[in-house]
């Protein structure tokens, strides 16, 4: 996988635009009525970079970054300040703020999850980019420990346990992501005279699957 474990500097990406993204394909049939379908079973978020900039240093710092990334080449780690833990954005990170899994008295490796909920429909949304030092992981009323009780893998979101939970036990976790993406442009336009005169430049950044 071409993927830098490195994350896009933080204070650039506050400021930043950007959100999910899902395709749906839409068919009008003769009677007005509608057929939609998707081909995505989870979303993709976009963001555009080029809004968190505030100065010409700004700017060097992001040429920077790109270039070190070959461009499209390498995938990183982005920080988006409008959803980037387990919590509401308003609370700290708490053992209980996700419910990952269900034992079953086998299983040691759960990937962590986070679920958007609106009425009585829900979104698992799987986490693969943890951040390091930030996962709390707990079993039913038990805390558990990092590295006594399981590991986790920040690469992967992916936490595995030194010993099966017992069957029907409930898994929970609390944590801090990132989002795996990449630039999504192979040529990065900067103009220092716009710039100076408020406008930012345009730096597409794209969700990747990893």
């Amino acid at each position: 996988m071409n993927f830098h474990e490195v994350q896009f500097p933080p204070d650039l990406s506050f400021g930043a635009v950007g959100g999910p993204q899902r395709r749906v394909d839409v068919v009008t049939l003769a009677n007005g009525y509608e057929e939609r379908n998707t081909p995505w079973a989870h979303s993709r978020r976009v963001y555009d970079a080029g809004l968190g900039l505030r100065s010409l240093d700004d700017i060097e710092r992001v040429i920077g970054f790109y270039e070190a990334r070959l461009g499209q080449m390498f995938g990183f780690r982005w920080k988006d300040w409008s959803d980037f833990k387990s919590s509401i954005p308003s609370a700290k990170v708490d053992y209980a703020d996700q419910l990952i899994a269900t034992g079953d008295g086998e299983t040691l490796a759960f990937q962590l999850r986070k679920t958007y909920r609106s009425g009585a429909h829900e979104y698992a949304r799987p986490i693969s980019k943890p951040v390091k030092g930030s996962v709390l992981i707990m079993v039913e009323q038990d805390e558990q420990r990092e590295t006594i009780d399981y590991t986790v893998d920040e690469t992967t979101g992916i936490v595995t346990f030194f010993d099966a939970p017992d069957p029907d036990t409930r898994v929970f976790a609390g944590f801090e992501f990132d989002v795996p993406v990449r630039f999504d442009s192979d040529r990065l336009l900067t103009n220092i005279a716009s710039f100076q005169a408020g406008q930012v430049p345009d730096i597409p950044v794209r969700e990747v699957r990893v």
